[in-house]
């Protein structure tokens, strides 16, 4: 029976399986690609936990708003009345030792009014809203701005909101307490569900500057001429709360 041939090729293709494999090495080396299974792994999600921290002060600043608006036939008329009007504001409020820097026109408005009776348009006159803002740091001086600035022509007041001068120191002091308040909420939920917290990852704060201050209208009578009365404000006291969320990692 004639020799099978089979043997002899199965000999061929190892030597060329040889060459091609020593000839891949010898152009790429190292930089073969190698193929290597992946396990992925889940870590567990972190353990987070918010609180906030509030601290309560009395406002140390008070931001009073008077203004002036009227009604004139010419642009310039009614601006002269109002700048007259603001300025003899200003000084007035600048003799209770209100320092300048804390005056400062918020609103300057001037439009004109139209009478629509007609098929045309035809302007009737202008109006004019001026408005300053008058920051006092000596409470004791709320009521003669208020009072002065009507005497002297004011005829809006309004928006007084009393505040903080330095609104930061507060706000660290409450963004201490909360993370105090937030650590040893996170320490009572590990506690009582069984769970180990590990190293503290991440925290966030929610918005700052989230006081809430005292905000009040007031409604002024001139003192001169003995027809009205001083006008009464108090500044009460507010609130000012942070909030900050702590991340921790579970063991």
């Amino acid at each position: 029976m004639p020799e099978s041939k089979f043997p002899k090729i199965d000999l061929i293709g190892a030597v060329v399986v040889f060459f091609v494999g020593l000839f891949l090495f010898a152009k790429f080396g190292p930089s073969l690609p190698i193929y290597v299974n992946q396990v992925a792994t889940s870590q567990p999600a972190p353990f987070a936990v918010t609180a906030e921290g509030k601290v309560t002060a009395v406002p140390d600043i008070a931001e009073v708003s008077l203004g002036f608006t009227n009604t004139n036939t010419s642009v310039s008329a009614v601006q002269n009345e109002a700048n007259t009007i603001i300025n003899s504001v200003s000084a007035a409020v600048k003799r209770l030792g209100i320092n300048e820097k804390d005056i400062k026109t918020t609103n300057y408005s001037l439009y004109p009014n139209y009478d629509y009776r007609s098929s045309v348009q035809k302007i009737t006159g202008y109006s004019i809203n001026v408005n300053i803002l008058v920051k006092v740091r000596d409470f004791a001086k709320i009521n003669q701005v208020i009072d002065v600035g009507t005497a002297n022509g004011a005829n809006q007041v309004g928006g007084l909101n009393f505040t903080f001068d330095d609104p930061e120191k507060y706000q660290a002091q409450a963004r201490k307490i909360a993370i105090d308040n937030a650590k040893k909420k996170a320490v009572d939920i590990a506690n009582a569900s069984g769970i180990t917290l590990g190293k503290l990852i991440n925290v966030q704060e929610g918005s700052v500057n989230n006081y809430r201050p005292v905000s009040m209208m007031a409604k002024a009578e001139p003192v001169s001429g003995g027809g009205g009365s001083p006008t009464q404000v108090e500044p009460g006291s507010s609130e000012i709360i942070s909030s900050v969320t702590l991340n921790y990692e579970v063991r």
